[in-house]
């Protein structure tokens, strides 16, 4: 029987559906028909309805075919490589099939043992592929939700990208810039502003540090308490302190959180500064809560410092909620 016409997949044999299989190869499931009409790198069983099915040895083939590809061999020439098991033309690098759990993406980017997403975004990204990486980006945060899919997909693989490779300092520069372009476009789809009205709770102000420049982790943050009906005020990139203060006392936040990347930008003086600014009326005067939030707060804050994004986001909900208590107890006792 012909192996793209067979019925069904061997039972108990693992199989994927082309959209699973495109999202961990980082492809657009059009790309994956292609290769099946045009070169036969095809899957090996079908079901009734004429649905394709891939398995483990289908998605070798495919991640060899990827890897080649990746590295500037034309999808024709790589086809035949594949089918053929022949040696890579000279000059191009031999791409061993790589296995669920470590290696790289598409012979590039070293993983670890990531989520098969993961491989799939770093893939696209390598390729520069923006119109994959776009849709990969959106699946992944619709399906697994903001804090999963940040912490086992997006983070690792930009990790990977920024990654300082001996001897080649300047590595996939462009390949984490192109994706941190990307990821921010995904979260803003994915956590539109609210609506008047429809928020719950005080305001929650984030920030850059003077002098720092790193703005997605905050960008994941603020979408995530979007996502929560949270509001949040948004000041991205190295915001003066001046400036900060200023803004602190014209929304009256409940949370100001204040990113810094390094020690060197870590200013414990202004986050002080900060915590120290009162206001509202006479006898119900408040101040914010302060989060240290990034690396560059180790050691030298005293201020609250959350591990991560589900941390600071259970932080600040934590505090809405506890401003909520006080005011209701406020409005009970004046009336």
């Amino acid at each position: 029987m012909d192996r793209t016409t067979q019925a069904a997949e061997e039972p108990g044999e693992a199989s994927f559906s082309t959209g699973e299989v495109a999202r961990r190869l980082g492809v657009s499931p059009t790309t994956v028909r292609s290769w099946d009409r045009r070169y036969g790198i095809g899957a090996g069983t079908r079901t009734q309805g004429s649905h394709r099915r891939w398995s483990p040895q289908d998605m070798a083939r495919l991640e060899r075919m990827c890897g080649l590809t990746s590295t500037g061999v034309p999808p024709a020439e790589a086809a035949r490589l594949v089918i053929g098991s022949l040696p890579p033309p000279a000059g191009q690098p031999s791409i061993p099939a790589p296995t669920s759990a470590g290696g790289r993406a598409g012979g590039g980017m070293r993983l670890g043992s990531v989520r098969a997403e993961c491989r799939g975004v770093a893939r696209a990204a390598l390729r520069l592929d923006a119109g994959t990486l776009d849709e990969l980006l959106t699946t992944v945060i619709r399906d697994l939700g903001l804090i999963t899919a940040w912490t086992e997909v997006i983070m690792p693989a930009l990790h990977a990208a920024g990654r300082k490779w001996e001897g080649e300092p300047d590595r996939y520069v462009e390949v984490e810039h192109f994706l941190s372009w990307h990821v921010s476009g995904a979260l803003r789809r994915a956590c539109s502003p609210l609506p008047p009205g429809r928020s719950r709770g005080a305001v929650t102000l984030l920030a850059c540090v003077p002098q720092e420049s790193h703005t997605l982790p905050l960008e994941v943050l603020a979408a995530s308490l979007t996502e929560r009906a949270l509001p949040v005020r948004m000041f991205g990139a190295a915001l003066p302190a001046e400036n900060l203060l200023g803004a602190v006392e014209r929304t009256g936040p409940v949370v100001v959180g204040l990113w810094a990347q390094s020690r060197a930008t870590a200013d414990r003086v202004l986050a002080d500064r900060v915590a120290d600014l009162r206001w509202g009326p006479q006898g119900a005067r408040r101040k914010p809560a302060v989060l240290a939030l990034g690396p560059g707060w180790s050691g030298t804050s005293a201020h609250a410092r959350p591990q991560g994004l589900a941390e600071a986001v259970a932080a600040v909900e934590a505090r809405v909620a506890q401003h909520q208590r006080g005011r209701r107890r406020h409005s009970a006792a004046s009336r």
